[in-house]
């Protein structure tokens, strides 16, 4: 939160360079913060997530424009080791907890590229599935969660837009019980046939 002078600063003797400066720390804080977190996006995330969270690797996430609840959930998730990812699990040794609010904040800020769908019959068939599900199967739409766009919220990722390779191995994680962060995804993705897997992460690649 940035500190608003008082309007009875602006009434004193104070000389002008006196109350510029005061003016200037009061907003100094939230810069340092921003400023902070930016400096961890680019030394430490950019290498896999891209300073701007546009990952351009397959087998990394974009982050960008997730919701920020989200994102500092998962940060504490693979600090505890609720969460495991032996690359992660490595690199969030070198984040400060005190840290992961301005990082998620900071990522859930910057603005998501599209992504690009590569087999158009069979984002065609994860279409179907993720805004109707399988009631022969007990699958939910996948839009009831995570939003008709894929926008995602505070407990359901933002999935518009990312890569087909995460998406899918992030499906087979679930459906194992190697991620089971969320008991709701696990009992889903137990319920998705391989091929259903592949249609989702297809479509979803596109919104």
């Amino acid at each position: 939160m940035i500190a608003i002078a008082s309007p009875s600063l602006f009434q004193s003797h104070l000389p002008h360079w006196a109350l510029l400066a005061l003016l200037a720390l009061s907003v100094m804080p939230h810069q340092a913060v921003a400023s902070d977190a930016r400096a961890i996006a680019t030394t430490i995330c950019a290498a896999c997530h891209g300073a701007d969270g546009n990952s351009t690797d397959p087998a990394y996430p974009k982050i960008a424009g997730m919701d920020e609840g989200y994102l500092l959930r998962q940060l504490r998730y693979f600090a505890s080791g609720k969460r495991r990812n032996e690359v992660m699990e490595t690199i969030i040794k070198d984040i400060r907890e005190a840290d992961f609010s301005s990082l998620a904040n900071y990522y859930s800020a910057q603005k998501p590229l599209p992504g690009k769908v590569n087999n158009a019959q069979l984002a065609a068939v994860g279409k179907r599935l993720y805004e109707d599900g399988n009631t022969e199967t007990g699958v939910p739409a996948c839009a009831g969660c995570h939003q008709p766009d894929g926008d995602g919220n505070a407990r359901f990722p933002r999935l518009a837009g990312q890569h087909q390779v995460y998406t899918l191995q992030q499906l087979g994680n679930y459906h194992s019980g190697r991620r089971a962060t969320d008991r709701l995804m696990v009992a889903v993705a137990q319920r998705l046939s391989a091929d259903e897997m592949k249609a989702l992460a297809e479509y979803v690649a596109g919104l």
